[in-house]
């Protein structure tokens, strides 16, 4: 394999992780009924919330659970605006992302430049040396690792247990929790405000173990792609996991041949990651529709007229 396709690989492993994360929060979110275009907020607010913990603490794993807050505490937002107040859910997510771009504007400003303990990547010994398979997936940051479980983990809690009954339940017939003695919108919340954490989480890997640095605006759009994701991987985390990869090679495709010293104009190959997602929702169209939850089918229905 050409050391190239390697780099273009193992970076998109790295660099489609924070994607993953946010699409299989966006996923649980989803499932239960409520769409938020907040996510990019949420990696936002957890990339600097990560960021400032990590600089004040000392401690990257402080960090990281200051960015899954942060995620959590702006999804938390969206969902008293669409749970309680019934809020139309476009504009909501539209509002908290807005939000968090002027807040982490405001408040990062402090961060930039500024040098943090970072999670740095660790070679797992042994696998980490077989040719082209241990750069590609065993020489990555912990968060990466971690998210290798946290994908088959979120398929088991949707399909497996008692749990992701009712979050999936939530999202389909509603009126079958309150039969039987549940609280749609406190499932909805808990599943908004999970969702969120793990988009959170997401920001945080791009902050402390991926770039090591904050600026403005350092997620540039890989919250969109990430709700674009779910749609088009159909709501299935096992397929989201696998598409996040697909926007992590699209990512790493430029710096790799930047590296190479191939003339190709950068913001062309900025705009790939983008042109894809439009392409993939071109050839799909309304077809993903007809595997989205009821209840969130009918939030894009209202849309649509």
């Amino acid at each position: 394999m050409s050391s190239l396709a390697v780099d273009v690989l193992a970076g998109a492993v790295g660099g489609g992780t924070a994607i993953m994360y946010a699409g299989l929060g966006e996923t649980i979110s989803e499932r239960a009924g409520v769409i938020n275009l907040g996510t990019e907020g949420s990696m936002l607010g957890g990339a600097l919330a990560a960021y400032a913990a990590t600089a004040t603490s000392g401690s990257p794993w402080v960090g990281a659970l200051a960015g899954l807050g942060a995620g959590a505490a702006l999804a938390a937002v969206h969902a008293v605006l669409v749970i309680a107040r019934k809020a139309n859910q476009f504009a909501s997510g539209l509002t908290v992302m807005f939000f968090a771009l002027g807040l982490t504007s405001l408040f990062g400003a402090a961060y930039v430049g500024r040098q943090i303990h970072s999670l740095d990547p660790w070679k797992v010994p042994g696998l980490g040396s077989i040719p082209a398979i241990g750069p590609i997936l065993f020489d990555h940051d912990p968060l990466t690792y971690i998210s290798f479980a946290v994908a088959p983990l979120v398929w088991w809690l949707l399909y497996k247990s008692r749990v992701g009954l009712l979050v999936r339940t939530a999202g389909e017939h509603s009126e079958v929790l309150l039969v039987h003695g549940y609280s749609t919108s406190t499932v909805r919340y808990a599943s908004v405000i999970a969702g969120g954490g793990l988009c959170g989480l997401g920001g945080a890997q791009l902050s402390i173990a991926y770039s090591n640095a904050w600026f403005e605006n350092m997620t540039v759009g890989r919250g969109f792609i990430a709700v674009a994701l779910v749609i088009f991987a159909t709501w299935n985390p096992l397929r989201v996991m696998a598409g996040s990869y697909l926007f992590g090679a699209a990512l790493a495709l430029s710096p790799a041949l930047q590296a190479r010293g191939y003339g190709i104009n950068q913001f062309a190959l900025d705009a790939i990651p983008f042109v894809v997602t439009i392409l993939v929702l071109a050839v799909l169209g309304k077809r993903t529709l007809l595997a989205a939850p009821d209840e969130l089918r009918r939030v894009f229905e209202t849309r649509a007229a």
